[in-house]
């Protein structure tokens, strides 16, 4: 066989290949879809996932289920999804914990977040807000940074737990605001009772747990992220506004593809995700009430996302100086 007739034979085949490829996006979905949720069952993360999974199989055609593969700080449930079919049959919900914080947290970590997934869309994010008990007699960061300051370590702030995400939003105000707080973990148990009651002052996490708290007085929020006020907590202000413009946690959810999938049905997700997000009004209105925002955005700008996010949690474990392993 000449080479001109084995370079001939060789572009059939990869033209073969793509027509291939094209028609099975065309075709696509044609069966139920999977979306492996690395989060227990009945967790805020869960629901999400839930309820983007609905709004996903209205656009699409096809049922959506949700498969969750909780444990070892969603690391199982991430190794699963990496290691499935690139066939777009199975996706994942990445959370900011999975992709931007667990791969700077532990030094062996069963996935790569950059290599082993394709990004389709961010599909919501819910602003961190500085919770603190009424008793509390400051009223905005500010202020409480000016305690921090004259008293370092004179507030105490609730965590989950070390290396969790109200722990390491914590850490990263105090790097970003130059004060100290002490820390009180809360492995097992919620916690908003000791929040409530007064045992502990502070706390960082996004507002859905707190908010009936909130509402009832019984909490309140001295600041929340974000470029301006949110519009359902006007009163509230950013902590842009108490100069820390550069302090941006956020607790996002995002759907991934495992990578090989090919860039069509990638495409074809990442459209059919821009509808889901838009198409529910009162899904839309649930998740402005907590201090959130139902969001998607192209793979290309996902990814651009995902690159600053792990590298903005990355400096903030890093100046913690908190490895988990």
């Amino acid at each position: 066989m000449t080479f001109i007739s084995r370079h001939t034979r060789l572009v059939a085949v990869c033209c073969a290949l793509l027509g291939m490829t094209a028609v099975q996006a065309q075709d696509y979905p044609s069966k139920p879809i999977r979306i492996i949720a690395p989060v227990p069952i009945g967790t805020g993360p869960d629901a999400n996932t839930r309820e983007i999974a609905l709004e996903l199989s209205k656009v699409l055609g096809q049922a959506v289920v949700v498969e969750n593969r909780p444990g070892a700080s969603s690391m199982i449930g991430m190794e699963a999804a990496a290691k499935a079919a690139p066939d777009g049959y199975t996706l994942v919900m990445g959370l900011t914990s999975s992709m931007s914080v667990v791969p700077h947290l532990y030094s062996k970590v069963p996935y790569n977040a950059e290599r082993d997934f394709v990004p389709i869309s961010l599909a919501g994010l819910l602003n961190t807000a500085l919770i603190a008990n009424p008793s509390v007699t400051q009223n905005s960061a500010r202020e409480l940074m000016a305690q921090l300051k004259a008293q370092p370590e004179s507030m105490t702030a609730a965590t989950s737990g070390i290396g969790s995400y109200s722990h390491l939003a914590g850490e990263w105000f105090g790097a970003g605001s130059n004060t100290k707080i002490k820390f009180v973990p809360y492995n097992t148990s919620s916690p908003y009772t000791d929040l409530v009651g007064g045992q502990v002052q502070l706390m960082f996490d996004a507002l859905p747990v707190a908010l009936g708290n909130v509402r009832a007085g019984k909490l309140k929020v001295l600041a929340l992220t974000g470029k301006t006020r949110h519009p359902n907590f006007p009163d509230v202000p950013t902590f842009a506004e108490a100069g820390l413009p550069d302090y941006t946690p956020t607790a996002w959810i995002g759907l991934f593809a495992p990578a090989g999938t090919p860039a069509a049905i990638v495409d074809k997700l990442s459209a059919a995700m821009q509808k889901a997000t838009t198409q529910n009004q009162v899904l839309a209105d649930k998740w402005r009430s907590y201090g959130g925002e139902l969001k998607s955005m192209t793979p290309v700008e996902f990814s651009a996302f995902l690159k600053s996010d792990s590298a903005k949690w990355g400096q903030a474990i890093r100046h913690a100086n908190i490895k988990l392993d």
